[in-house]
C-alpha cells in the first residue's frame, strides 16, 4: 500500500513533465510495419517495452514462438524528415539469456539509443511525435513484464505471471490464471475473469485515477478485497460476494468472499469508479 501511495504522489509529476509538442507547421505522417519471430518455450518471459505512445496487444496461443508485429508511425514536415525518423524509430529483440526474450522500443525517447546510434542526428527532430502500436502473440504459459506509458492495453490467455505498469491507458484484461501485479497511473481498466476457479497465486490491481470495471463469473472463488483510497466510490452489482471477517460493505471498502472464497485478490483506486459486475456465466 505504501508503495501504491507514492505512485499516486508522484503520478501528477510524471504527466507535467512528459514531453508536449508544439508543431506550427503542418506535419506529414508515414506508417510502416515490422514483424519479428523467436523460437521460445512455455513457462519463459518476455519484457515489453512500449514507446512513449502507442497500444500494447498481447495474446497467448498454442505456438512456441513469439511473434511481434509493429506499426510504427512517424511525423514530420518533409519525406526527407521521415525517412531520418523511420531510420531510427523501431523495435529491438534482445534474447540476453535462455528463456527470456525483451521487446524493447528505441527511438528519439532514448537519449542512450540515440548517443550510440545516432549521433549526428538532427536536433530538430528530436521533438517529432511518433507512435508504436504493437501486436504480440506469446506461449500461452509465459511469464510477461509489460511497460507501457500512453496507449491502450489489452491482454488475453495468459497464464503465468505478470508484472504490468501503464501511466494512461484504456486497458482491457481478460484472465483465467496465473499471478497479476499491475500499476496504472490514469485510465479506464476493465478486469474480466474468464474462469470460476482461478489457475494461480491472484493479482493486485491498482489505478491511480479513473475507473476501474471487474467482471466476475457469478460463482467465482475468491477473497475479494475492493478500496477506494480517496475521492469516488464503489457500486457493487454482484448480489452472491459476502462479508468476509464480520466486515461491512462501504461505498469505499469491500472485504468479500466469493463463491467458496480461495485465491486472494486485491483492487485499489485511488481516484474514481469502481464497478463490480457479474459476467453472468
Amino acid at each position: 500500500m505504501k508503495k501504491f501511495q507514492l505512485f499516486l504522489s508522484i503520478f501528477s509529476v510524471l504527466f507535467l513533465s512528459a514531453s508536449v509538442f508544439a508543431q506550427t507547421k503542418t506535419l506529414v505522417k508515414r506508417t510502416t510495419y515490422k514483424t519479428e519471430t523467436v523460437e521460445f518455450g512455455q513457462g519463459g518471459t518476455i519484457s515489453i517495452v512500449g514507446a512513449p505512445v502507442g497500444s500494447i496487444s498481447v495474446e497467448g496461443w498454442k505456438k512456441n514462438e513469439v511473434e511481434i508485429t509493429a506499426e510504427i508511425e512517424v511525423q514530420g514536415e518533409t519525406e526527407a524528415d521521415l525517412s531520418q525518423l523511420a531510420a531510427i524509430i523501431t523495435f529491438v529483440v534482445s534474447e540476453a539469456t535462455m528463456g527470456r526474450v525483451s521487446v524493447i522500443s528505441v527511438g528519439t525517447h532514448d537519449k542512450e539509443f540515440m548517443k550510440r546510434n545516432a549521433k549526428k542526428f538532427p536536433k530538430r527532430l528530436l521533438s517529432m511525435p511518433f507512435r508504436i502500436d504493437y501486436k504480440i502473440k506469446v506461449p500461452i504459459f509465459s511469464d510477461l513484464e509489460i511497460t507501457g506509458n500512453r496507449g491502450d492495453l489489452n491482454l488475453s490467455n495468459i497464464e503465468g505471471a505478470m508484472k504490468i505498469s501503464f501511466a494512461e491507458t484504456n486497458a482491457n484484461l481478460k484472465l483465467s490464471g496465473g499471478m497479476v501485479m499491475a500499476t496504472f497511473g490514469k485510465g479506464d481498466v476493465t478486469v474480466e475473469m474468464l474462469t470460476r476457479s482461478w489457475r494461480g497465486q491472484g493479482a493486485d490491481i491498482q489505478l491511480a485515477a479513473g475507473n476501474l470495471n471487474l467482471i466476475l463469473p457469478l460463482n467465482f472463488n475468491a477473497d475479494i478485497d475492493a478500496n477506494v483510497l480517496r475521492t469516488g466510490k464503489i457500486e457493487n452489482a454482484l448480489t452472491t460476494l459476502k462479508p468476509r471477517e464480520r466486515t461491512k460493505f462501504s461505498d469505499k471498502l469491500i472485504n468479500a468472499k466469493s463463491g467458496n472464497g480461495g485465491v486472494k485478490f486485491n483492487f485499489t483506486l485511488g481516484d474514481g469508479l469502481m464497478k463490480i459486475l457479474s459476467s453472468g456465466k
